[in-house]
């Protein structure tokens, strides 16, 4: 089975199952991979898990 990394408007990762409607509030990112690989890949995009909003109110 195939996954999809996706990303909401707080730039939190996470990844959903292909073929499967989007919850609200996730956008496709692009990477279409095994469970595995897309969840390497949000190990190595995904550095400061606070939410956007909790990074741009710390500047």
């Amino acid at each position: 089975m195939n996954f999809r990394v996706v990303r909401n408007h707080e730039e939190q990762y996470s990844i959903w199952p292909v073929g499967k409607a989007l919850p609200n509030g996730w956008q496709e990112e692009g990477t279409v991979a095994s469970r595995e690989e897309c969840l390497a890949h949000i190990g190595r995009v995904w550095t400061d898990m606070r939410p956007a909003s909790l990074r741009g109110a710390a500047r």
